[in-house]
Parts: structure tokens; sequence; C-alpha cells
């Protein structure tokens, strides 16, 4: 199946009928509908370039089909360079100065944090599309911040799914040194002894993020003779754990269970260096045949000369879960976005999405696999959608985890 950009805007125009049909159409004003949109661009360039690609294609889509409201949409992009103090310095001038009507974006999990604190001070709506902490959407939830992509709890539960059916009893794990890492081993190691009381954690190690040393970590790692290995390094960290992993021969005859490493992201740089037999998250973009992912893949490449990355498929779900929530809301009111993001559904690249209203957590899921070697690089194989609506707590769980609002 083929489709040109503009073949798949056409057709695609056809599922944002509810954005543009005449009962939701009202002038609010001749402006565009402004979004403020933060994100770690030159920090974390694998990720936030196909990210906003994707964004930018999904913004055109809506666009053209008439925006909502009446009006268009504009979104004004700011870099924090990783950095929650500059991302929350430019909330407030996206806010103050731009008068964004709503804010969204981020990447690393401490900055999205930081962001959700500046959006419950100043009572305006955050849509995080990508930071993965559970404290986002529980311990440090607030009534006006809702995240899109499945967080660290989800993966890890989606993982261990997997890790439960493995013989190994000692397991170590590898992990950055901020929110992200700490909380993704937090959950699995809890969800895997629940799942497997006889289970080990025979080793721990937490690199810095961006300044792993590999030989030293991997060395730490093969003295406490593990089963298997939990992974949650990524971007350069994770090619240079892998690469000195290889060449110790830390991986031989060891199981490992990775989050986010089947994300083309940090898959493809690689190459023929990529492991074989991981489990892990991840997007099997060749492979996925749905005609909804099919027409995206495509009119992608024909935007882009590439093919697109889990970046792009959170980039442009960002934006259609925004377009879907003032068109539900009929508004861009803060309060009366808020209302409407509770319970929002939409059908995304992937399937059904909706953002629960006990958490504001989405329904996004991701893919679980085996990386193996094609043609020189790295690919998943032996893969499967895991709808997050299945690895989410209950909403009274949630009461124990999240404060009021």
């Amino acid at each position: 199946m083929k489709m040109d950009r503009r073949s798949f805007l056409a057709t695609a125009s056809a599922g944002v009928v509810a954005v543009t049909a005449p009962s939701l159409v009202r002038a609010q004003g001749s402006g565009p509908i402004k979004i403020g949109e933060i994100n770690s661009y030159t920090a974390q360039p694998a990720f936030l370039k196909p990210y906003r690609q994707g964004w930018e294609l999904a913004q055109e889509r809506a666009n053209a089909a008439g925006g909502a409201l009446g009006r268009k949409f504009e979104t004004l992009f700011r870099d924090d360079a990783g950095k929650p103090e500059d991302a929350v310095r430019h909330a407030g001038d996206l806010i103050n100065a731009e008068k964004v009507d709503l804010l969204s974006g981020g990447f690393l999990s401490n900055v999205g944090l930081a962001i959700g604190d500046f959006a419950l001070q100043n009572k305006r709506l955050y849509i995080a599309s990508e930071p993965l902490t559970d404290a986002l959407v529980w311990a440090k939830g607030n009534p006006y911040t809702f995240r899109l992509r499945c967080s660290t709890y989800m993966q890890a539960a989606m993982l261990v799914e997997e890790a439960a059916k493995l013989p190994a009893k000692k397991w170590a794990v590898v992990a950055p040194n901020y929110e992200y890492g700490q909380s993704a081993v937090k959950w699995f190691k809890e969800l895997l002894k629940k799942a497997k009381p006889d289970v080990e954690f025979v080793a721990e190690q937490f690199p810095a993020l961006g300044r792993i040393d590999a030989g030293a970590t991997v060395q730490a790692l093969e003295a406490s003779k593990p089963d298997a290995i939990f992974n949650v390094t990524f971007g350069g960290d994770l090619t240079n754990f892998v690469r000195q992993g290889n060449t110790r021969g830390l991986f031989e005859g060891r199981a490992v269970v990775s989050m986010l490493t089947g994300e083309p992201e940090y898959l493809d740089p690689l190459g023929a260096e990529a492991p074989v037999g991981w489990i892990v998250t991840g997007y099997p973009y060749a492979e996925i045949k749905t005609p909804k992912h099919v027409a995206f893949r495509e009119a992608y490449k024909a935007q882009y000369k590439e093919e697109p990355k889990l970046g792009s498929i959170v980039g442009y779900e960002t934006v259609q879960a925004i377009v879907a929530a003032v068109a539900k809301a009929g508004s861009t009111d803060t309060d009366k976005l808020t209302a409407a993001f509770k319970g929002l559904s939409f059908t995304g690249l992937f399937g059904p999405i909706v953002f629960r209203a006990s958490d504001h957590q989405s329904t996004m899921g991701a893919y679980v696999g085996k990386t193996a070697l094609k043609d020189g690089k790295g690919t998943m194989v032996d893969w499967r959608y895991a709808d997050g609506a299945n690895y989410l707590p209950s909403d009274d769980v949630v009461k124990t985890l999240r404060p009021a609002g």
C-alpha cells in the first residue's frame, strides 16, 4: 500500500470529523490556538527530532481539516536543553508573554516534573508527551497535568510478564541514576518478586545519565554472576553498555530484559552490534500492517525521507490528543480543557487511547518482543502490542498513590 502525504491528509481528515462538525465549530477569536511545546531538543535529538516531525505532520493534518473552533493550531517550540530550570523559564514566557492556550512536551522525567509543578502553581494545562516517571501522575499528580506515553510502571509490568517466564532466579539491574531509572527499577523488582517470590537481586548499577563508565559497570555486573539482567539505559549510555558487554562477554548465556531498547532511536545506532534475543519494549515500524499505521508511515516517509521512530508516534499522538480535547471542550478555556481531558478517548495509530479520569494517565500501550539482527541491523521479532489499559492499577489503588485532584 502506497500513499503520499497529500493523499494521507485528505484521507485522514475523515478521522477528525468530530473536530470540524458544524455543531462544534464556532469562532473564538480570529487568532490561532497556540500550544507552548517545551522539550530537550539539543540534549536528546535522537528521539526529539522525529518527535517534532511527527508533531508537525499531525498539526498539518489537523489544520488541513479545518482546525478546531474555526481556528488553526500553531505551536511555539522551546528547547530546555535537558534542564528543569530552563523548562520552567520557558513555561513562564510562553504563558505570560506568548499567551499560549496550553503547555505540552517534556522528555526527561525531572524536566516533566518541573513543568508539572509549574502547571499546578499557575493553574494551566500541561500535556506531558514523553516523561515516563510515575510521579507525574501519581505521587506528584495534579489537576492540570496529563500524560500520554505509557509510564515506567506500565512498561515494567509488560516486561515482567515475560521475565517471569524465564528460569532465572538471580537478577542484576542497570539504570540511569535519576527519576526514570530509579522508578523503572523499583517497579520491576516489586512486580517480579510478586510474580516469582524466589527471585533475588544480586547487583545494582546506577550510572549518571549520559556519563556511564561502561567498562566498570559491566565488570561490576559480571562479578555478581547473575542469571539475568534488567537494563534501563538508553541513548549513548545503551550503546556504550552494549559494546562493552559484548566485548567482555557479559550477555553470553544470560537473559536480558530491557526497557526502550526496541525503539529504533536506540536500536539503529548499534548497527551490527545490536544484541540478539533481548526481551524489550519498542516499535517494530516496518512490521505493523494496520491500514492507519501504514498510511502514517508512508506519509511520514514521503515528507521526511526517512522511516518514523517511536518519537514520531509520540509527537503525532500528542497533537491528536490536543485536537480531540479542544473539540470535546468546545473551548480553549483551561478549566474546560482540563475537564475534557478526563476520560478523553480517540483512536491512535496503535489503537484506542483513553486518558483516565482517576490519574490522568493515557492507556497508550507499547510493543513487546525480542531483538534480532536482520540485514546487518537490529530489529524486533516475536512482538505483540500490549494495550496500556491492561497494565495499570485500578482506580481504587490509584487513590492510595495520588493526591486528590
